[in-house]
């Protein structure tokens, strides 16, 4: 049987499944056979919005990127596979994590959505962590909620229920308010047994006492439900938001929403102690598996879990490829003063072969892309800066190489901490789009981290096919059979991945380079202080 027909089989006899991720640039649909091999792919473009102080999305907009994501990849299966897609083994929906969606009892939105990418928490993210003593990273959605309570907004009293963008794309489509484990970790702390820690909540509902809400926490947060759960069924009127064409019908059972965190863990086999990964997209986050408990809370680092609950350290920064993006954009203006239409795909790999080619060092140049604030680093807001000395070598080569080198720097402070912990790690692998073109991501990863990193066939997929193994664990999974169990033996048997060990001489450049950049933080914070 060609694969062409077995593709078409799967869709006809609704053995495929659906994953949809909405990441911080791009919706990306993934329809996958009983194989987990991509069959189709769709997407649609958007970008977040700074109004009134806080980063935000329209939810419309996310209603009807995932239409159009799904869209794009139905047209695209009716003209390769000559087939419509019906039914599914299932729908998994995946999404950037964090952030705060508070509605009323009717389901409205109460305030725009803030995402992860708000730096506007910090008194709510320390007083909690305090409390709690535990971690409450400024992005978590109860760091969010406080935050709200101490500024006295006004739509406070009225809120019935928060989410998280994952979780509300699930509930249009299901009815349904429930979150996987992995992504309501970033809402709440949760206990060893994967709930919310009732410990914590009850401390949470004492602190604001003497507010007089209507409310209590416990009543706000979504329902959880681990890997391989059932989290509801496709309705006609979900069916009809995202197809519709009327074709897709209802009744198709859907996984619990991920976060992009744990799909992204799924997406690299990363879900098992001493296992790990490093997501590079718009913002940069490492992802460890703990084999035990860390023995103090770290402000660098969150505790969160797996899709299937299982403690991981992960940490996050605000910013990563943005600076990246914004001189490719830079030079396709000047390729068109040139006359030349630029082809971006082509500027992408040049800039990526450029960096290598660079000095070890970045020929002293040093760069900042904080485009956001960067809590690891303790700024609340970002200004991108270039900086040379008289001695510098301001070359393209050496640009590429320092805005490289700036992608991954924050994450190198904040992997200090897991340092100190000596938290084991055997194996890291790499995915997004610091890793698309050539292997310069991967070596200046592997350079600063200290650690070899792979990359797998599938990184282009990411989430969006991670979300999708997800639905079809849900679907096929065996009595017993862990998600770990599942991957190994049924996913990633067959795929194949290259790895590449630190280099001597990338680790001594970074090490030269992370020294600027360190002492450059005084001029990020002379920027934002003046530069307004």
């Amino acid at each position: 049987m060609s694969q062409t027909t077995q593709f078409t089989e799967s869709i006809r006899q609704g053995r495929a499944a659906l994953g949809i991720e909405l990441g911080s640039t791009r919706v990306k649909a993934v329809l996958i056979d009983e194989h987990h091999q991509p069959i189709a792919t769709g997407s649609y473009r958007w970008e977040n919005k700074l109004e009134d102080g806080y980063w935000t999305y329209s939810l419309e907009e996310a209603l009807s990127g995932v239409a159009s994501a799904y869209k794009a990849l139905r047209e695209v299966v009716e003209k390769e596979q000559g087939t419509s897609i019906s039914s599914l083994a299932g729908i998994g929906i995946s999404a950037m994590m964090h952030g705060y969606l508070p509605f009323d009892g009717n389901g409205k939105l109460l305030v725009p959505f803030r995402t992860w990418r708000n730096t506007t928490t910090g008194q709510a993210s320390e007083e909690l962590s305090a409390l709690f003593d535990f971690a409450i990273p400024q992005r978590w959605s109860i760091a969010h909620l406080y935050q709200a309570i101490l500024n006295g907004e006004e739509h406070v009293p009225d809120i019935r229920f928060i989410t998280t963008l994952a979780g509300y794309i699930h509930w249009q489509l299901s009815g349904s308010t429930t979150l996987g484990v992995g992504d309501a970790s970033g809402v709440f702390p949760l206990d060893d047994s994967g709930r919310y820690d009732q410990r914590r909540v009850m401390l949470f509902d004492q602190l604001i006492k003497d507010r007089n809400l209507p409310w209590q926490l416990s009543g706000l947060l979504p329902d959880i439900k681990g890997a391989g759960e059932e989290a509801g069924r496709l309705t006609p009127r979900g069916a009809a938001l995202l197809d519709p064409s009327g074709k897709l019908q209802p009744g198709i059972p859907l996984c619990p929403p991920e976060g992009d965190a744990g799909t992204g863990m799924v997406a690299t086999n990363a879900v098992a102690p001493r296992t790990g990964n490093v997501s590079a997209g718009t913002s940069i986050f490492a992802m460890i598996v703990l084999e035990k408990s860390l023995s103090r809370p770290h402000p660098e680092i969150d505790i969160v879990t797996t899709p299937s609950g299982h403690p991981v350290a992960m940490v996050h920064c605000n910013n990563c490829t943005t600076d990246l993006n914004t001189w490719v954009n830079m030079l396709s203006d000047f390729l068109r003063a040139y006359g030349q239409e630029p082809d971006r795909e082509k500027l992408y790999q040049a800039f990526f072969r450029a960096a290598l080619q660079g000095d070890q060092d970045a020929g002293g140049l040093v760069t900042c892309g904080y485009y956001s604030g960067e809590h690891i680093t303790g700024f609340e807001e970002g200004r991108p800066f270039l900086v040379q000395t008289p001695d510098s070598s301001f070359t393209f080569a050496n640009l590429a190489r320092s805005i490289l080198f700036s992608a991954v720097a924050t994450l190198k402070i904040g992997m200090k901490a897991l340092e100190g912990e000596q938290v084991a790690i055997e194996r890291i692998t790499g995915h997004g789009g610091l890793y698309k073109d050539g292997d310069a991501g991967q070596r200046v990863t592997a350079a600063a981290l200290n650690t070899p990193v792979s990359v797998m066939d599938t990184a282009s997929e990411g989430g969006a096919w991670g979300i999708a193994i997800l639905a079809r664990f849900m679907a096929a999974k065996q009595q017993g059979e862990s998600l770990s169990e599942y991957l190994n033996h049924r996913v990633f048997d067959q795929m194949t991945a290259s790895t590449l060990a630190p280099d001597e001489k990338d680790i001594e450049g970074f090490t030269a380079y992370m020294a600027r950049f360190t002492a450059g933080l005084q001029v990020e914070e002379a920027a934002v202080k003046h530069l307004k």
